[in-house]
């Protein structure tokens, strides 16, 4: 991606939390066990200045790194691939993860979430195997994601480019290309209208884009609200948060709860998981 004229573009970074744990060996559910999560999310950020923003993280890192505050820090050390390398919220000090947010705060990022909570995913796997014989791959529910999150997003510039998180050791990027088609589609019937903007389509690991890096934090924000009830992370950046889409609340709407500005993320309203 060259650094050039950027307001006919848009740049997408998207990642993913949770993990794709649904069943064991025997064909048990076993979601919500000891080192299962819950809740699977997949996020998108929109980023209006990429390369501003990478600058701006490398600043920070660096800075970092020259800290004397830091100099015994394991995850501070090059030859351990955390910090030092990329951000990361999980592996991040305390410390460190404070300073990551308060850049975020500050670099105009629009982020969608969609959550999807696993018991849900695990019950209709069941009911899918037993109607079509077939299993419900992780693929399946990661492009199923994928088709929904941007169906509302491509059309807002002449062009799109869309970082994914590296998953797995295949390239899935025709896979993706084919989910994008996809939300295309869902939006054309939706609305009527044309989304015939161009679309690129790149795979990296988070250390090669900030903007993964950014996603990675926002996704953790929200995992704590959800699987732990720890709201302080994402009510610091709740300003950025344009849509989280909690799919399979479906207790007032067929298509789930929608929070947003106009309906607040709240832990009274969310459904018990």
């Amino acid at each position: 991606m060259n650094n050039e004229s950027e307001s006919l573009k848009k740049y997408y970074f998207v990642d993913e939390t949770g993990d794709f744990n649904l069943f064991n060996k025997k064909g048990q559910i076993i979601v919500g066990n000891e080192g299962v999560s819950n809740y699977l999310m997949v996020g998108v950020a929109d980023i209006p200045n990429p390369f501003k923003f990478s600058k701006k993280v490398k600043e920070l890192r660096k800075n970092l790194l020259a800290d004397p505050y830091y100099k015994d820090v394991p995850s501070m050390q090059p030859e351990n691939n955390k910090t030092a390398l990329l951000f990361h919220a999980k592996n991040d000090l305390p410390e460190v993860r404070r300073e990551f947010y308060e850049l975020l705060k500050t670099s105009g990022i629009r982020i969608v979430i969609e959550i999807r909570r696993k018991i849900e995913l695990a019950k209709f796997a069941k009911t899918y195997f037993q109607l079509t014989g077939n299993k419900l791959t992780e693929n399946d529910i990661y492009d199923d994601l994928i088709k929904r999150l941007f169906r509302n997003l491509l059309h807002k510039a002449e062009e799109n480019i869309i970082v994914f998180s590296t998953r797995g050791e295949s390239n899935r990027n025709k896979a993706l290309a084919n989910a994008i088609e996809k939300a295309k589609l869902n939006f054309e019937k939706a609305y009527g209208k044309k989304s015939d903007k161009k679309v690129k389509i790149y795979s990296a690991y988070a250390h090669e884009h900030a903007g993964l890096q950014a996603i990675d934090y926002y996704l953790w924000a929200i995992q704590r609200f959800y699987e732990r009830e720890e709201t302080r992370f994402y009510e610091f950046l709740q300003d950025d948060f344009k849509l989280i889409m909690d799919l399979d609340d479906k207790r007032n709407k067929e298509y789930g709860e929608w929070y947003s500005s106009r309906n607040k993320l709240d832990l009274k309203k969310i459904k018990p998981g």
